[in-house]
């Protein structure tokens, strides 16, 4: 395989950071060498295991969604009902609970937890990257920092759907549309946040606004409180959801969330240059894929193919 530049620099980073020795430096490159040009020949071989192969988040992040995506659940089916207190739907449930008192309790000692969990986030974020800065080992390309490659990665993945591309592009370990994903839930977090304690704390937002400003803005956060939460609520089950869990390949559950690994196959396919990057960190990868290499020898399956034809698997290498 010829690495583009970017995953030629990807490499070289990753392998001065980790102070790799000139013998797995060889050994590396010679894997590389071996390996097919055509990436779905690569991924559409490997052997994996859909409860995680490689490394991909820490227990920390993994504490972090949980408890997010808990936590929100739980506070749309018990903000809503408060919201539309009035609604035959929302009665029985505020019933059930105790009483609409009851659900604000519950739906604020959730707020609670959401607030904590975001400082926890935040926390581990600063923490994580001090962490990194000073062993000499961060790399922003590896972060959820949108980049103009991002653009980049789009349009390309976009041609590659629509049939115009022979392959996906080379994505880092964060693709687009997860960083879009994530900015999005942070953004309905903080609007979330931000309307919620408008409601709690009317007199400390009156005492802060200019004069003649704490009616209006009372108004625009009883908005956009319950809108944010059904917008949210489509969001997850619609789009989130589907792209994590739902979609061929994933169907019906991605362990990544609960295991912290991500499959070999799906790694290769959607971040490949996070790929590159366990090879460089991780021996026993440079192993498995020596191995796979060795048996199928994929660089001559690949000359065999006619121009254009797509890649595919033997029956056992699934």
């Amino acid at each position: 395989m010829k690495l583009s530049k970017e995953a030629e620099k990807t490499l070289q980073k990753s392998m001065r950071q980790n102070r790799t020795s000139d013998r797995d430096r060889k050994e590396i490159e010679d894997l590389i060498e071996m390996m097919p040009q055509d990436r779905v020949l690569l991924y559409k071989n490997v052997i994996s295991n859909p409860i995680g192969d490689l490394p991909r988040y820490s227990i920390h992040i993994r504490i972090q969604h949980l408890l997010t995506f808990s936590t929100f659940l739980l506070l749309a089916f018990t903000g809503l009902p408060v919201h539309f207190s009035d609604a035959f739907w929302a009665q029985p449930f505020n019933s059930m609970l105790g009483g609409i008192e009851v659900t604000r309790t519950i739906h604020r000692t959730l707020a609670a937890v959401m607030i904590f969990t975001m400082i926890y986030h935040v926390a581990t974020l600063i923490a994580g990257t001090v962490i990194q800065v000073v062993r000499g080992r961060f790399d922003m390309r590896r972060t959820v920092i949108p980049m103009y490659k991002d653009l980049q990665d789009m349009k390309e993945d976009v041609m590659y759907f629509a049939g115009t591309r022979k392959q996906r592009p080379e994505m880092d370990k964060f693709m687009y549309k997860q960083k879009i994903h994530y900015f999005a839930a942070a953004f309905g977090n903080s609007v979330m946040v931000l309307s919620g304690s408008a409601f709690l704390f009317p007199d400390i937002w009156a005492s802060i606004l200019p004069s003649g400003w704490a009616y209006y803005f009372q108004d625009i956060m009883r908005l956009a409180h319950p809108h944010e939460a059904l917008l949210a609520l489509v969001v997850i089950a619609f789009w989130h959801w589907y792209n994590v869990h739902l979609a061929p390949g994933r169907f019906p559950m991605q362990w990544t969330y609960l295991t912290g690994k991500i499959t070999r196959e799906h790694q290769i396919e959607e971040h490949f240059l996070e790929y590159l990057r366990n090879l460089v960190e991780q021996p026993s990868e440079r192993a498995y894929l020596r191995a796979l290499l060795q048996k199928y020898d994929l660089r001559a399956q690949e000359e065999q193919l006619p121009e254009g034809a797509p890649a595919s698997a033997p029956a056992d290498g699934q």
